[in-house]
């Protein structure tokens, strides 16, 4: 049943995923780019996987009136397939955004122009104890170079492999997953 989701998933990315949702570059390209900059970081499979599924939930449920809570449609998907360690960061890049804003200075500066009005509706920076409680978290650091990666990949043009490239990463994932 994984591998099933895990191919509906892809399908999704690969022909859902040509729009864009508010960035210059399309659903489809900044997927494809996040998880490439993390496995050029050296990231864990999982990690990979999550970079490259963690906006799916904007493609899983239309938009509600304001923040449209994408991560968490998508997380809850992502956990029945993969387990909690791509769910998790996925579950918390939204957070993530919150608390790289509020503990380093100039980060806001970084973010494109939609992610700062999305930024708004997502609650704003963190206060201190907001970031600390945040920081505290099981995934957080996961999140939090999952979201790094999520902003660096808004580049049109930018280059990146296909969906397919991913698939022995996904296998690797579902396979430690069966056990």
């Amino acid at each position: 049943m994984t591998e099933l989701a895990a191919e509906a998933l892809c399908h999704l990315l690969a022909t859902r995923g040509l729009d864009h949702y508010d960035e210059e570059v399309t659903q489809l390209d900044h997927a494809l780019q996040t998880a490439a900059l993390a496995a050029n970081d050296g990231a864990a499979d999982e990690l990979v996987v999550a970079a490259l599924f963690h906006d799916i939930g904007h493609l899983l449920a239309p938009p509600a009136e304001g923040d449209d809570e994408h991560e968490k449609t998508g997380a809850s998907v992502l956990a029945a397939a993969f387990g909690p360690a791509v769910a998790g960061p996925v579950a918390l890049h939204v957070q993530a955004k919150r608390y790289l804003v509020a503990a380093e200075p100039g980060w806001a500066a970084r973010l494109s122009e939609a992610s700062r009005l999305s930024l708004a509706l997502q609650g704003g920076p963190f206060t201190p104890a907001g970031a600390a409680r945040f920081a505290a978290l099981p995934a957080a650091a996961d999140a939090i170079a999952l979201r790094r990666w999520d902003d660096d990949a808004k580049v049109v043009g930018a280059p990146r492999p296909p969906i397919g490239y991913w698939q022995p990463t996904i296998d690797r994932v579902l396979a430690a997953r069966a056990g």
